[in-house]
């Protein structure tokens, strides 16, 4: 193990290489960029080799420091998580959690329950929620971890698929009475689909059993929000596809209708994303809380099975 002053200089290191600026890493420490650009150069002449390249437009890492910052991360990372669990040892997790989410039905629906209760039995952490619709950058925006229903590209992120939420076509009595019902998922080519896409070059894949069926949708009106698309099926303008959840109570009112429901659409994946396995004692708190709440919050579909969620083993 390094000494301190090595370690100290190493997790500079560590913070300046994530974020590719000294900018950016001298405000998450706290410190001048001059006093944290000396403290590297400091380090790189004393192991001998240079690790940053400064003399581009955008800071890159040399061959060295892309070697040595996988290990140097990993030190670091043992390091806190060691002083952190001795605070939490001596008086709980505790700190300032921040989380990234999109602004989706499932975490207005469940999120905001599970925050709301996990505040309450761990009163030494504050959280955060910033509700993103585009992915984030967990380390330059010092996020702990983020939920996500897109698995992330970077490789380098930590993945733990969660939960899967079922998904249904919905429409409008009113739309149906007007246009017809469908009797298989090739009608739909005949019908106006509320869509994500520009309204165009969209396909909605279905399986029941072992039939698996693809059918290209398009329709006059789309749009990127859900709740948005919600509101336009309500108003008779197409066929949605839609978190169960999300539409549960205007089924139950009457003002949509499941469209082929005995067709299973693929459901959404739940994922929560952080940058290393070896989390601080309040975003492992979370993490171990909301997989604990989960079950509790299911809904039971008119399908009569487990349905609106499906959990997943969190530490996949």
């Amino acid at each position: 193990m390094p000494n301190s002053q090595v370690l100290r200089d190493m997790a500079l290191f560590v913070e300046v290489a994530k974020r590719k600026s000294f900018s950016q890493a001298a405000v998450a420490l706290g410190m001048p960029i001059s006093s944290l650009s000396r403290r590297i150069a400091s380090f790189e002449q004393s192991v001998g080799l240079r690790l940053l390249d400064r003399n581009t437009r955008k800071l890159i890492l040399t061959s060295y420091g892309e070697a040595y910052l996988a290990q140097a991360t990993r030190l670091v990372d043992e390091a806190q998580q060691a002083l952190d669990n001795l605070v939490a040892e001596a008086r709980g997790p505790s700190g300032l959690l921040k989380i990234a989410a999109p602004p989706d039905f499932w975490v207005l629906h469940h999120l905001s329950k599970i925050v709301t209760d996990f505040s309450a039995v761990y009163e030494n952490i504050s959280v955060h929620i910033d509700l993103k619709p585009t992915p984030v950058d967990l380390v330059s925006d010092s996020y702990d971890l983020a939920i996500a229903i897109k698995e992330p590209r970077e490789t380098s992120l930590i993945v733990r698929k969660v939960a899967e939420v079922e998904n249904g076509l919905f429409a409008a009595p009113s739309y149906l009475s007007a246009e017809g019902s469908l009797r298989t998922p090739k009608c739909l080519s005949e019908h106006h689909a509320i869509v994500s896409d520009g309204g165009a070059g969209t396909t909605w894949s279905f399986t029941r059993g072992s039939e698996i069926v693809s059918v290209a949708v398009s329709g006059p009106i789309s749009c990127n929000s859900p709740s948005l698309a919600r509101r336009f099926a309500l108003a008779g303008q197409g066929i949605f596809n839609a978190h169960h959840l999300s539409v549960e109570r205007d089924v139950t009112n009457g003002r949509l209708v499941q469209v082929l429901p005995e067709w299973d659409l693929a459901p959404t994946p739940v994922y929560i994303v952080t940058t290393s396995r070896l989390l601080p004692a309040k975003a492992r708190s979370f993490i171990d809380y909301a997989m604990k709440q989960l079950p509790a919050l299911m809904v039971t579909s008119h399908r009569g099975r487990q349905s609106g969620l499906r959990l997943r083993n969190h530490n996949q």
